[in-house]
C-alpha cells in the first residue's frame, strides 16, 4: 500500500473517531446540564414548599389557640349559647387583608325554629332577629380575627425556632416534597440564624460544605430581619446522582476511546513497519551489489587460473591468490552483515557460550585494525588493564562487537584533525569488566544519543556521503551486549569524540 494511502486513510479514520468522541463528549455534557438544571430546580422547589408548609403550621395553631380563646371569652359566644340553636351551625369562611383564608363554625341548637308556626307576622319576627344575631356575630367574628392576624405577626417570631420548625417535621416535609418530584437522594440539613450560627441539624451535616453545593431557603420570610432564620441543605452523593443519568454512555465512550487507542497503535506499527520494509528492501539490494562485484572478482580469478600461461607465473599466481584472499573477506564481512540483520528476528539469539580472555581477544582485533587506522592517517592505542578480564561469552559476536565500534570510529572520524582511537580495559567493584572505546571523531549530537541503538536508525553526517550503512551496526551491538548480559552506554561530544562504555561480568568459574 502507498504511503499516501496510508496517510488518507489515517485522516479519515482519526475525524472519524474525533467526531464520535465529541459528540459524545457533546451528548453527555447537555445530559448532564439538563440533570443538573432539573435537580437545581426540583430541589428550591421543594425547599419552598417546605417553607410554604411551615407557615401554613404555625398560621394553624394561632388561629386554633385564639380563636378558641376569643370565643370562650365573648360575651356573643353566652348569648348565642342560650339564644341560638345547638343542634346545628352555621360555618363561615372568609379571607383577611394578608391574604390568609381561615373557616370558622358557629355551633347551636336550632330544633325551637321548626316548633315556631309558619304564617305570622310572629315568624317573621322571630326570622329576622336571627339574621341580626348571625350578622352581627359574624362582624364580630371578622374582626377578632383581623386581631389575631395582627397578633401572629408581632408575636409569632417570638417563639423559638425549634418550635416553630421542628427538626423532625423538617426532615419529614423535604422528605415527602424530594420523593414527590422524584428526587431520591440523602441529604443533611441545618436551621440557622442571620449570623451563620447553626441552631440544630443532622447528624451529617457538615458546616465546612462546598457553598456552591449548598441549598438555601427562607424561614418565615415576614419576620424582623433580625429574626430570620435560614434553611440550608446539601446533597453528598449529588454528583452521583446527576452523572448517574449517563452511566450508560460510559461503556460506549470507552469502547470508542479503545478503538482510538488501537487505531494509532495500528497506524504507527503500520508506517514502522512499512519503513522497516523499505529498509530492509534496500538492504537488500545493497547487499546483492556488494555480493556481485567480489563474486565477480572470484569468478573472474578462477577463469584466469585456467589460462596455462597464468599458471606458468609465479607472479600472476600470487597475485590472483591475494585477490581471492581479499574478496572472500569481503564475503564474510558482507555475510556476518547479513547474519548481524537476521539477529533482529529472532526474539533470542543463538549463542555459544564460552569463557575467553577479553584482553587477548580485543588486543587481537585491534592488531587486525591498525592498518585500516594506519590507512586513514591514524592510530590506535591499547590500554588493556584489567587484571581479570575473563569472562563467558560468544566469541564471534564479541569480537563483532568489538570491531563494529571500531569501524564506526572510522567511518565517522573528523576531516579537520589526524584520527585517534583508544580502547582500553580495567576492572570494576562486583566482579564486573569495562571495556571503553573512544575516538576524536565528530561525535554525536545529544537528540541522536537516545535513537543510536534504534534499528536502522543512522546519525546523520551533514555533507558527508562517503559513510555507508544501514543502521544496524550500533542496534546490533547493543543487543549483543544485552544478550551476553552486559550493557552499553555512550558518551560524546559534538565535534570533539564519543566514548562507547561495555560492562559484562567477569567468569563465576
Amino acid at each position: 500500500m502507498k504511503k499516501q494511502t496510508i496517510w488518507i486513510l489515517t485522516v479519515l479514520m482519526a475525524f472519524t473517531f474525533i467526531g464520535l468522541l465529541f459528540i459524545q463528549i457533546f451528548y453527555m455534557k447537555n445530559i448532564v446540564e439538563i440533570r443538573y438544571e432539573q435537580f437545581t430546580q426540583g430541589v428550591r422547589q421543594s425547599l419552598l414548599a417546605v417553607g410554604q408548609q411551615l407557615e401554613q403550621d404555625e398560621t394553624r395553631h394561632f388561629l386554633e389557640d385564639e380563636v378558641s380563646r376569643v370565643e370562650s371569652q365573648s360575651i356573643y359566644a353566652q348569648r348565642l349559647g342560650s339564644a341560638l340553636p345547638r343542634q346545628e351551625g352555621v360555618k363561615l369562611s372568609f379571607t383577611t387583608s394578608t391574604g390568609l383564608e381561615a373557616d370558622l363554625t358557629i355551633k347551636g341548637d336550632m330544633s325551637e325554629i321548626n316548633k315556631i308556626q309558619t304564617g305570622g307576622s310572629l315568624v317573621g319576627q322571630h326570622f329576622q332577629t336571627m339574621q341580626d344575631v348571625y350578622r352581627s356575630h359574624y362582624l364580630y367574628q371578622k374582626g377578632v380575627l383581623d386581631d389575631v392576624i395582627l397578633n401572629i405577626i408581632s408575636s409569632a417570631s417570638e417563639r423559638p425556632i425549634t418550635e416553630r420548625a421542628d427538626s423532625a417535621l423538617v426532615r419529614k416535609y423535604l422528605r415527602q416534597q424530594l420523593d414527590t418530584l422524584g428526587i431520591d437522594v440523602p441529604f443533611e440539613f441545618a436551621v440557622v440564624n442571620r449570623a451563620g450560627l447553626v441552631q440544630y441539624s443532622s447528624a451529617g451535616y457538615q458546616p465546612g460544605a462546598d457553598v456552591d453545593e449548598v441549598f438555601t431557603q427562607t424561614l418565615f420570610p415576614r419576620d424582623r430581619s433580625q429574626r430570620l432564620f435560614f434553611l440550608k441543605v446539601y446533597f453528598p452523593t449529588k454528583r452521583d446522582y446527576i452523572f448517574s443519568s449517563i452511566s450508560f454512555m460510559v461503556p460506549a465512550f470507552a469502547f470508542t476511546l479503545i478503538l482510538l487507542i488501537i487505531f494509532v497503535y495500528t497506524i504507527i506499527v503500520a508506517f514502522r513497519q512499512k519503513k522497516l520494509t523499505e529498509m530492509k528492501n534496500d538492504f537488500i539490494n545493497n547487499m546483492t551489489h556488494e555480493f556481485k562485484t567480489p563474486i565477480s572478482s572470484i569468478s573472474l580469478a578462477a577463469q584466469m587460473l585456467n589460462d596455462p600461461a597464468v599458471r606458468k607465473s609465479p607472479t600472476m599466481l600470487q597475485q590472483i591468490a591475494q585477490v581471492v584472499n581479499d574478496e572472500t573477506k569481503r564475503l564474510r564481512f558482507q555475510v556476518e552483515k547479513v547474519l548481524q540483520m537476521s539477529m533482529f528476528d529472532r526474539q533470542k539469539a543463538t549463542l555459544k557460550i564460552e569463557e575467553i580472555d577479553a584482553n587477548l581477544v580485543v588486543y587481537n582485533i585491534v592488531n587486525t585494525f591498525k592498518l585500516k587506522v594506519e590507512k586513514y592517517g591514524g592510530h590506535i592505542t591499547a590500554d588493556l588493564d584489567a587484571m581479570n578480564a575473563l569472562v563467558e561469552v560468544d566469541e564471534m559476536h564479541f569480537t563483532n562487537v568489538i570491531f563494529n565500534l571500531l569501524d564506526n570510529a572510522v567511518k565517522y572520524r573528523s576531516e579537520e584533525r589526524p584520527l585517534h582511537l583508544a580502547v582500553a580495559s580495567r576492572d570494576l567493584p562486583g566482579e564486573r569488566l569495562e571495556i571503553t572505546i573512544a575516538d576524536n571523531g565528530i561525535g554525536i549530537r545529544r537528540d541522536d544519543l537516545k535513537k543510536i541503538f534504534d534499528k536502522f536508525y543512522r546519525v546523520s553526517t551533514g555533507n558527508r556521503h562517503d559513510v555507508k550503512g544501514f543502521g544496524l551496526g550500533l542496534a546490533y551491538v547493543h543487543k549483543m551486549v544485552t544478550e551476553l548480559g552486559g550493557t552499553i552506554s555512550v558518551e560524546s561530544e559534538l565535534n570533539v569524540g564519543t566514548k562507547f562504555i561495555i560492562i559484562l561480568p567477569l567468569s563465576k568459574n
